[in-house]
Formats: structure tokens, sequence, C-alpha cells
């Protein structure tokens, strides 16, 4: 029996009272919201035709704070009683949850605190501020943030907002589900980002009651997993959440309600992704889609990349790409992560003549082998042998494995010492991803 008298004592994400997601309350708060969030659209990739998998984008990072978290914050503040909005609301979030609060909540007139933890961005501190709420910095991380901004709503009698287990935030997330199969209705399967689980839980309850015979599958990365452990089980259990590209996806707990709705089988299966994948995906949405999305939300892609849902081929399914409130550095580091493990971006060590002309003729080479280069270092103080040699620290861009293997071919061939960073086998070969527990009562997904 939960203590009621606990700080973090919360009625809306009570354990041992869990709210049931019902299809009629996901679809009274979608027309509740109507008009005040954005219905975004859901067309067809370009990289469908290279996957061999008729994908189709929900792009809901075209909300106006780049995320999906706007549904599940209107969808709430509109239920506020009228005192409620009058006292005001309050949350812990370090980036989407809390910006969405704001931006609401300013739109609607109603006070609101955000709480971050002292280390939270400074870019998403300024973005709440911008957006109207008082913002206050405590605690190292989420879970202190998250325990002062609980104690401050009852001494305050603030209303507290779970970001992603709240059962209005929740109803919320699953207006996407409805909206999905109203763009396209002979859609084979939905493809979901989880973190706490409210965006899986929505939409798998409405996709679910519209369309039963549509598979829905929920993401996570290797290093932010709570749910795909809890599930499989059977409880609620705490994981290390490390250091992720997908750091809307990092809740170390999965939500109360959302676990008591989707172990009932509403989900096909959750599989984990590794982050290299995530990487690859944010490039790709990038350079064929013209969009910039988040890791959170390119999870789904890099599912798929992965080579994990091979029953898929042919048919048509929807990405959920979740929002694109991406760091510019974050963004930077991704794309030259995705091209170095798709041998589009190469560093090597060689060793040249430190005479005249010996620099020169490795990047003579390098122009008609047909590189760019990216850096070039010498290195002479820790290079044995002769004092007449150089070592050659070189980074460069080429057009893919088959330019690459080219290079390293001529490099060979024209020096004895050279050393090619990581070459011993492509990273696209196999999966890079696996399976979670299959959660559908009468598993047939996997036979279709």
């Amino acid at each position: 029996m939960a203590n009621t008298q606990d700080v973090e004592y919360d009625e809306y994400c009570d354990p041992s009272n869990p709210r049931k997601i019902k299809y009629d309350d996901i679809l009274a708060a979608y027309r509740r919201i109507t008009g005040y969030v954005v219905k975004t659209p859901c067309t067809r990739a370009h990289m469908s035709d290279r996957l061999g998998i008729e994908i189709y984008l929900k792009q809901e990072f075209m909300q106006h704070t780049g995320c999906f978290k706007e549904r599940g914050v209107r969808n709430t503040m509109l239920l506020l009683s009228e005192e409620q909005k009058k006292v005001g609301v309050i949350s812990a979030s370090t980036g989407n949850h809390g910006t969405s609060m704001s931006y609401h909540t300013t739109q609607m007139g109603i006070p609101c605190i955000v709480v971050m933890p002292v280390h939270a961005p400074i870019t998403k501190l300024t973005k709440c501020q911008n957006f109207g709420a008082k913002t206050l910095q405590h605690g190292e991380n989420m879970a202190e943030a998250k325990h002062y901004a609980m104690a401050l709503s009852k001494e305050k009698k603030l209303y507290y907002v779970n970001g992603y287990d709240h059962p209005n935030v929740i109803e919320g997330q699953g207006t996407i589900g409805i909206e999905i199969l109203e763009q396209v209705p002979d859609v084979d399967a939905v493809i979901v980002p989880v973190g706490g689980g409210s965006l899986l839980c929505g939409i798998a309850v409405a996709v679910k009651h519209l369309k039963p015979d549509t598979e829905v599958y929920g993401i996570q990365t290797e290093k932010a997993y709570s749910m795909v452990e809890a599930l499989k089980r059977n409880e609620r259990v705490k994981v290390n959440v490390e250091s992720t590209i997908a750091d809307g996806l990092g809740v170390n707990l999965a939500g109360v309600n959302t676990f008591h709705n989707l172990k009932t089988g509403i989900v096909d299966k959750m599989v984990i992704v590794k982050e290299d994948w995530v990487a690859r995906a944010i490039m790709h949405v990038v350079e064929e889609e013209r969009y910039v999305i988040e890791g959170a939300a390119a999870v789904t892609v890099a599912a798929v990349m992965a080579g994990l849902f091979p029953n898929l081929k042919g048919k048509k399914v929807v990405c959920v790409l979740s929002g694109g409130n991406i760091d510019t550095t974050i963004l930077a580091r991704s794309l030259e992560r995705g091209m170095a493990a798709e041998g589009r971006l190469v560093k090597f060590k060689v060793t040249v003549s430190d005479r005249p002309g010996g620099m020169a003729e490795l990047c003579s080479l390098l122009a008609t082998i047909g590189v760019t280069v990216r850096d070039c270092i010498p290195e002479r103080a820790w290079v044995k042998g002769d004092v007449f040699s150089v070592e050659m620290k070189v980074i460069v861009e080429t057009r893919g494995w088959d330019h690459t293997k080219e290079l390293v071919e001529q490099i060979k061939k024209k020096y004895k010492e050279c050393f090619f960073h990581e070459m011993s086998e492509r990273s696209d070969k196999g999966a890079g991803a696996k399976r979670g527990p299959c959660l559908a009562p009468n598993p047939v997904c996997m036979q279709k």
C-alpha cells in the first residue's frame, strides 16, 4: 500500500492503483486539443525504396516546441479545475516536457514552475524561461530535481505533472495514434520510441482499438532500456542509464501507468538498438529526408536500418519521429559518427619522407584517389626509425566502403608503414540490434 504522506506520492501515478488508459479518453483528448497543437504530417520517406519497406514518417518535430510532449501537456492543462489553473502547476524536466509545459501554460495564463538539475543544459533552461515559465535548479540529477518539485507541489498546493506517466498526458500522446490511422489507413505496423512509455502506451491503445491487426513496436537503446527490462521481469525495475545519444529516452524506471497498460500485450515487440545505428539514422534522415531530428526520434528509423524487421519487407510502416530538439554539438558528432560507421570518414596513419616533397606526394595521391582531406597532422618526435621520416595522422572523407577500399589499397601499395583505424570489419554487417521480449498474448507477428 502506497504511503500517501510520502513526499513523492502521486495519486495519479500510484503503484497500488494504476490507471487503465481507455480509447474513449484518447478520443476525447483528440477533440479537446484540436486547434491547440499541430496535426503533424505523415509522409512517405525517400529511403523507402532503398530499405524495401514503405516507410511513413510521423513528424512530431513540427510541433511549436519541436516535440510530441505538447499533446499530453495541453490535454492535462485543459482538464484542470479553474481553481487549480489559478494556483498553478509544477514539474521536473531536463528537456522537452519542460519546454512544452512552459509554452502551453503561458498560452493559457497558468502559473508554471519547471525544476531542473543544476547541471541541466543552459540552452534548455533558457528555452523554458523564454516560453514564460519560472525555472528552479536543484539537485545533481533528475531524481533529486523531481523530489524537490514534488515537495514544493505539496507545500504550495501546485499540481504536479509527471511528464511520462500522468493518465491525461498518456491520453494526449495517444492522439498521435488516431492521426496515424487517418493519414495512413492501411498501415501494417507502427514503430515508436520508448522512454517512460507514455508515447508508446497512448499510441498502442489507440491503434489496437481502431485497427487491431496493426503491429506496434517499441524501441529503446542499449543504454536506456528500463521498459524492456520491466516487461521482461514483469515488474518495474531501476536500471542505470548511461549517457546516450537518445537522451530523451533516458528514464531509469518505467512509469506506473504505462507499464500497467503495456504488460497486457498491446505491444507486439520491444526492441533494443545500438547507439551507432542511431547516429547513422540521424545522418540518413538529414541527408535523405532533409529533417533534423533528435536521437530519441531517430531510434525508430535506426531499428529499420539495422535490419531488425525482415517481417515488414514490402509493408507500410509508420516511424514516429518524436522530436527535433538536438543540440548542434550533438548533431555534428552524430553526423561524423554516422559517416565513420559507414566508411565515409576514415582515419589512418602513414609514415612518409620528411624531405622536401614528401608530404606533397601524399596529398597528390589522395587527390588522385578523389578523397577529401578533413585533417592532416605531422608527428616527428615519436616516430621510430630514421630522422628523415614523419608520421602523418590523416582523416579523409570518402564516398563509401568501395571508395574506402580503393584508398586502403593505394596507400598500402605506396607506403610500407601505414595503419588504418578499425578497418578490420565493416560496421554495416550484422544487425547491430536485438529483439526484446515478445509481448503479444498470441505471438504471430514474426510469422507473417
